[in-house]
């Protein structure tokens, strides 16, 4: 399995997450094709640099500065009208919206109202894109990151001057390990955060991995300390058929005058938006009231998208949040020729499942028992 990891012990930013991908050898060409179908006066530079004595790739967003605030509606819009694939615009999607999420949190307004500040702006909308288009060209199966490093100090922005992590990184962060830096200056952008968030699903300093590439990505800024770099490294992950650790959000909360309708709506809601796993638990409450507590297993890339839409579809007043331990198999799809066609299974390490819908329709179809089509593609995969 290939395998993208991020090494943030610089902080990660939009630009520097561009220029690494560039520096790994992803096509500048498409990317900047990409950007420009967006219909955008966005140019883009791209130079090779010293930061720190080492050799990294800058990348220089010019754009004319404008005073419009968008709406996430209104960079939805340029998405779509872009040439982009169906999975580099998904992608480019989902981290806008969480830069959404985490912004609506803060300010205590719906997504919809939220409107973007620096995030909103053209050299951003560039980051963002240009990253999404990068990350499906690089190939990988699963990224991972190192903790990371948010800075110190302050930092001044559309509200103010501000300390390092702002509300919205620090938002955007829950969950992450950070890592202490004595850096007075802010190391990881709300940009950074949600790029990362949106795409790691393990946090790691030092992953099992077989390294092929480094890429470098330079940020704009230069430190005495340190050199201002994100690394990349992208190899091959070991021991694939082993356990892997890693930690996940239990979120909860008790609903005793919700309609089913509407936990029902919920659900459909929250797997959208990536949860892991959602479920319901009948509980007895005060004043003798049935309810049913509300379950989800989320990961820290969604984890405040998951939160906004819990409080919205069940307007509930509160809800628990906790970090739990897991050890979970790598999971791959293959596809399993039995006596009535293929069918789809999910296989970890020895254990194999056959897909319901799969197996449910050749049941159907065939006018047979579905526990037969079950047992009988696990005993066709054994022989495979």
């Amino acid at each position: 399995m290939r395998v993208a990891h991020f090494d943030c012990f610089s902080g990660i930013s939009g630009d520097m997450t561009l220029a690494a991908l560039l520096d790994l050898g992803v096509s500048a060409e498409a990317v900047r094709a990409g950007i420009a179908s967006l219909g955008l006066p966005i140019k883009i530079a791209i130079e090779k640099v010293s930061k720190g004595g080492f050799a990294a790739t800058q990348i220089h967003i010019d754009a004319p500065p404008q005073e419009e605030h968008r709406h996430l509606a209104d960079i939805e819009e340029i998405l779509s009208r872009g040439n982009l694939t169906p999975t580099q615009r998904d992608l480019a999607l989902k981290i806008f919206r969480r830069l959404a999420a985490a912004e609506a949190f803060v300010h205590g307004v719906t997504i919809d109202e939220v409107h973007f500040h620096e995030v909103g702006a053209l050299d951003s909308i560039a980051d963002i894109a240009g990253s999404a288009i990068a990350l499906d060209l690089l190939g990988v199966e699963r990224f991972t990151s190192s903790s990371v490093a948010v800075g110190s100090g302050t930092v001044k922005c559309e509200h103010g001057v501000m300390p390092v992590p702002t509300p919205a990184t620090a938002e955007l962060l829950k969950g992450v390990p950070l890592r202490p830096c004595p850096i007075k200056s802010e190391l990881t952008t709300p940009t950074g955060a949600a790029i990362l968030t949106s795409i790691v699903t393990e946090y790691v300093d030092a992953p099992a991995l077989t390294i092929e590439q480094v890429g470098h990505g330079a940020g704009s800024k230069d430190f005495l300390e340190q050199p201002n770099l994100l690394r990349v490294f992208v190899g091959r992950a070991e021991g694939r058929e082993a356990p892997v650790a890693d930690e996940v959000w239990v979120l909860e909360t008790n609903l005793d005058d919700v309609p089913g309708e509407i936990v029902g709506y919920c659900f459909e809601q929250l797997f959208a938006a990536g949860a892991l796993d959602v479920w319901t638990t009948p509980i007895h409450m005060k004043k003798n009231r049935p309810g049913v507590i509300l379950s989800v297993i989320a990961t820290p890339a969604n984890l405040a998208e998951l939160e906004t839409i819990i409080f919205r579809e069940t307007q509930t007043f509160g809800i628990r949040r906790h970090l739990a331990q897991r050890h979970k198999l790598q999971r791959e799809i293959v596809t399993v020729q039995t006596p009535w066609g293929p069918v789809r299974c999910k296989r970890g390490g020895d254990i194999i499942t056959p897909e319901y819908e799969d197996c449910a329709r050749i049941a159907r179809e065939h006018n047979l028992p579905l526990h037969t089509i079950f047992e009988k593609t696990k005993s066709c995969s054994t022989k495979s």
